[in-house]
């Protein structure tokens, strides 16, 4: 495999792990508000669920209406998402390659997480490129991305106090955080990304942002937040076509 698409999450414990994993507490609020945004922003059921990891994200899309196909780089995930979901349609795409898939076909592409686990300027912007020929004239690119801030504060689903190494990370430095919500409890390496590069790699893919949406915790919410309350976790953009 191209050493620039390993990937700490190709792993077998990791993916029986992310295999039951479904929408816990801080992982709430990544999906909370995505039924709305979808609905004001995409024409059409036709979606690819680009790093679909074990299967969690495709299947929201499907309860959602939509016809999803989930990719992945990660042979584990792939095969954790095919067991849980038999009736699915989930692709291994070996070192990221979408050639085979129909240019223009794509209503959506949700990318959930996908790009914390790629490294550079370069690679990012050329996957994006890549998704944004996929997409239909009016298709739209859902990127739900990781706040720099989630690998500094303490969270419901995360701990990060044991890395205070993070606190110094540049855009394309090494991060690690620990995710509190499965039994395994070995430290993620994620790449860290900050606003003005995301803005930069959505330039030179040619994608125009619609749309940001940073979401926090509610106090009716039936989780004990910790921080987030008051800092976002996550970062989700819409692109279109530019």
């Amino acid at each position: 495999m191209n050493p620039e698409f390993s990937n700490v999450y190709d792993d077998r414990l990791r993916a029986e792990a992310y295999s039951t994993l479904e929408f816990p507490g801080t992982y709430s609020l990544a999906f909370r508000d995505l039924p709305p945004m979808l609905r004001t922003h995409v024409q059409g059921t036709r979606a690819l669920d680009f790093g679909c990891g074990a299967g969690r994200s495709t299947r929201f899309l499907r309860a959602l209406g939509f016809g999803v196909v989930g990719v992945d780089i990660a042979a584990h995930m792939i095969e954790r998402a095919r067991e849980r979901d038999p009736e699915g349609e989930y692709r291994l795409i070996p070192d990221g390659d979408l050639s085979g898939f129909t240019a223009g076909a794509y209503d959506l592409v949700l990318s959930a997480f996908t790009f914390d686990n790629v490294a550079t300027m370069e690679k990012k912007a050329g996957l994006m490129r890549s998704l944004r020929d996929l997409l239909h004239a009016n298709g739209r690119i859902v990127n739900l991305v990781s706040a720099p801030e989630i690998y500094v504060h303490e969270w419901a689903s995360f701990s990060t106090k044991d890395f205070p190494e993070n606190r110094s990370a540049r855009s394309g430095d090494k991060v690690r955080i620990v995710m509190l919500d499965v039994p395994d409890l070995r430290p993620v390496e994620d790449i860290v990304w900050f606003e003005e590069d995301w803005l930069e790699v959505y330039r030179r893919a040619n994608l125009a942002v619609l749309d940001v949406l940073r979401p926090l915790g509610k106090a009716a919410e039936p989780y004990r937040w910790v921080s987030e309350t008051t800092i976002a976790p996550w970062v989700i953009y819409v692109m279109g076509k530019g």
